[in-house]
């Protein structure tokens, strides 16, 4: 198999690193089982050690690893760590997927002018305001963050002022609790 050499602009960005660090730590079948038992919430390490029928010091060696890849953060107390799922820098690492384009604007050009130079964008007026019901023929619901930060104002109310990187976002059905509900009947009545 062929792989090509990174260039040196790639060894040097930070993003790509971080980038490495994260695919390198989910290639492990026993991190990724470790990130399915923290989906159930915080764990000690010994426990999740239990639970996956590994030695602690693996773990512990593993859990380095998903840290250092920021996708778990640890609490420690005194001689306890405790293992939290971090969420959110698993999904920011499927943004590297979204396609990049650049486009040049006048200052106090809307997100929603913008976005119509470089995609085909949808618009519909629900409840007052104008919402994109689509992007290049993809029906959803869409969110929008501009320098890493959510705005709560609406496409064709947000400007630009100044140079930015927006990171146009369509929500998925993403499960984020699995609820299991036994229903069980009455008992008599008393």
């Amino acid at each position: 198999m062929f792989m090509s050499m990174p260039d040196n602009n790639d060894i040097e960005d930070p993003e790509h690193a971080d980038r490495l660090k994260l695919f390198s730590a989910l290639g492990s079948e026993t991190r990724l089982r470790m990130l399915e038992k923290l989906t159930e919430g915080e764990m000690h390490i010994s426990e999740l050690a239990r639970e996956l029928d590994i030695s602690v010091p693996v773990a512990a060696k593993h859990a380095n690893i998903l840290e250092a890849a920021a996708l778990i953060q640890r609490k420690v107390y005194g001689k306890t760590h405790v293992l939290k799922l971090n969420n959110r820098n698993l999904f920011n690492a499927l943004d590297m997927f979204a396609p990049s384009k650049t486009v040049e604007i006048e200052k106090g050009a809307t997100l929603l002018e913008t976005l119509k130079k470089v995609a085909v964008v949808e618009v519909r007026n629900i409840r007052g305001q104008e919402n994109v019901v689509s992007t290049n023929g993809e029906e959803g619901f869409f969110v929008y963050e501009v320098n890493g930060e959510f705005s709560d104002k609406t496409v064709s109310n947000f400007t630009f002022d100044k140079n930015s990187t927006v990171m146009w976002k369509k929500l998925e059905p993403v499960s984020v609790l699995k609820v299991k509900v036994k229903v069980r009947d009455k008992g008599p009545e008393n």
